[in-house]
């Protein structure tokens, strides 16, 4: 009879993907920071410390991260960058990064996109296709929730709700997402994620194939070290 992974492989794997999560987000807090080190005047800068202590980093380990990127600890050398493409299907990515070596990041992505079925494209050849949005995602197990959270999110200047299967997105403007975050969670809500990202205005359908291809490429980008955020307009199953 098959042994499960041990105590010891699961935590190691848990270990490693703590580590990316936090790699990521001090790239953030790093380069938000350059917008100023005080998060009362920098929204970005705020958003990227809030995610942070969510996944429970130290506040030593964000204070660096503000001091590097503010200049405080020395040249912050990183760099901000979005590649655009497609993957298996035509479906449209976009792919934010944060690197200290372009020339790294862009193989490592075309590489991913070319084993799997994609490519990428030129600045402006997808982008088109998304919109820049405040996202909030809420449980709302029952109608009653479901109602009481539109209500909330409405009245405090969302935009839309979108409720599906056990859960809502808030959709509101870019600036408007601290506020009606803020106003949910004085309603007694606990939003499982608030973020700013690049919505697609539709989603296209996928065969079981390509949804498969998709995913492994998703998994593959996600895993870079200096990749952010994917976004992409393809219609997969919630897993």
């Amino acid at each position: 009879m098959g042994r499960g992974p041990s105590i010891e492989g699961r935590k190691n794997a848990e270990d490693a993907k703590r580590g990316k999560l936090f790699t990521k987000l001090i790239r953030e807090i790093t380069v938000a920071a350059r917008g100023g080190a005080d998060p009362a005047t920098n929204a970005r800068l705020r958003v990227g410390i809030d995610k942070a202590l969510a996944a429970n980093m130290t506040k030593d380990t964000i204070e660096r991260a503000v001091r590097r990127g503010s200049g405080a600890d020395g040249a912050d050398d990183m760099q901000e960058l979005r590649y655009e493409g497609y993957g298996p299907g035509g479906v449209a990515l976009i792919i934010d990064a944060m690197t200290d070596n372009p020339v790294r990041t862009v193989a490592e992505v075309r590489h991913a996109l070319s084993k799997n079925g994609g490519n990428l494209g030129t600045s402006g050849s997808v982008a088109f296709q998304f919109a820049r949005v405040g996202e909030i995602v809420v449980a709302t197990p029952d109608t009653a929730s479901e109602d009481r959270l539109v209500e909330v999110a409405l009245d405090a200047g969302a935009d839309d709700v979108v409720a599906d299967a056990g859960h809502s997105t808030v959709l509101c403007a870019p600036d408007q997402t601290e506020a009606v975050t803020a106003a949910i969670r004085g309603a007694g809500f606990a939003p499982e994620r608030s973020d700013v990202v690049m919505r697609p205005g539709n989603r296209v359908a996928v065969d079981a194939d390509t949804a498969e291809t998709l995913t492994d490429l998703l998994e593959w980008l996600e895993e870079l070290d200096d990749v952010q955020d994917v976004y992409h307009n393809a219609d997969l199953p919630q897993t």
